[in-house]
């Protein structure tokens, strides 16, 4: 979280709204290289999860330690998949639904 005044932050991620004179709500995880990982952007009606939020920091952490992969709605000590060539069309043979979260 971090204030903005001037919206000089938000105009480099391109969440300020000049209009309205403030940014929008964005969230963006980069990893310690520099490189946005993920993002997401909100308008005000609407609040971002920080459940969801904390997941993904996880799973992002996970996954630059092991090389391993998430299927969706990860959660820590759940299964991950190992990217390879003999994973590719097949993660459904290989993430059964009892898997899902």
């Amino acid at each position: 979280m971090l204030s903005d005044a001037g919206g000089r932050i938000g105009s480099v991620y391109g969440v300020y709204d000049e209009d309205a004179g403030v940014d929008i709500r964005g969230r963006f995880l980069i990893d310690p290289d520099g490189v946005i990982q993920a993002m997401e952007t909100v308008t005000p009606p609407v609040g971002r999860n920080v459940s969801e939020l904390i997941r993904q920091v996880k799973a992002f952490q996970h996954t630059r330690a092991t090389g391993e992969v998430m299927p969706s709605g990860w959660q820590p000590g759940k299964p991950t998949l190992k990217p390879g060539p003999d994973l590719v069309g097949k993660v459904w043979k290989v993430w059964k639904p009892e898997m899902a979260y």
